[in-house]
């Protein structure tokens, strides 16, 4: 699967401390509250407005996928995939945050540290974000307690990532799962920093389409 926008000078990076232990493995119809914000937005509209978010990123990486599964069933797939599903993803991923179970979701992921739960619209999306010095082994990631928190984070030699997934109706009564990842370098060494780790940022970003995104509507469609 092709993205669906192209990259600009910078990259993005999974890595930071470890994350909780995968609960049941279901495929829940709503969404929790576990972990990250202490409080956060539920979204209106069909289509997120991540430009509240993170407006004039350094990258942005999106890529989408329609399937015949519908969109309760397909976002209950996507919530339901596991790092263990997404292969190759999943190692990149554990290797750059260790300590993760092999059988946590992507949805548990990005509702715990060192992620923060920024919005969600019950069955159709989550948004999820990230500071700190992505580009580190050391796994500098401040927490944040609030999603406004990330909104106005403006610490010069960090970065702010943003994630967000969600489903879109397409024509035919088919669905979409889209995904999309916006990083932000701020400052002179930010901007160093987050061009460093470019190769991952191209491996990362084929792999949330290849290996993400495909395992769910593998999921949704076995269904």
């Amino acid at each position: 699967m092709a993205p669906v926008s192209s990259q600009t000078p910078a990259g993005t990076d999974r890595a930071g401390g470890n994350g909780p232990r995968r609960r049941e493995r279901t495929a829940p119809a709503g969404t929790d509250r576990a972990g990250g914000a202490s409080s956060f937005v539920t979204l209106q509209a069909t289509v997120p407005d991540l430009d509240q978010w993170l407006a004039k990123p350094s990258l942005r990486v999106a890529y989408r996928r329609e399937t015949d599964a519908t969109p309760q069933r397909l976002w209950e797939a996507s919530r339901a995939v596991d790092l263990t599903d997404a292969r190759r993803l999943g190692r990149l991923v554990r290797w750059r945050i260790p300590g993760l179970a092999p059988d946590l979701t992507f949805d548990e992921m990005f509702r715990n540290q060192p992620f923060i739960l920024l919005a969600e619209d019950e069955g159709r999306a989550l948004i999820s974000g990230l500071v700190g010095r992505i580009w580190t082994p050391r796994r500098d990631y401040p927490r944040l307690t609030d999603p406004e928190e990330f909104r106005t984070w403006s610490t010069s030699g960090t970065a702010r990532v943003l994630f967000a997934n969600w489903i879109e109706d397409a024509e035919d009564g088919r669905a979409a799962l889209r995904s999309e990842v916006r990083v932000e370098a701020i400052g002179t060494q930010g901007r160093v920093g987050v061009a460093a780790v470019r190769p991952l940022v191209s491996a990362f970003g084929n792999l949330v389409g290849s290996d993400g995104i495909a395992a769910a509507v593998r999921l949704a469609e076995q269904r």
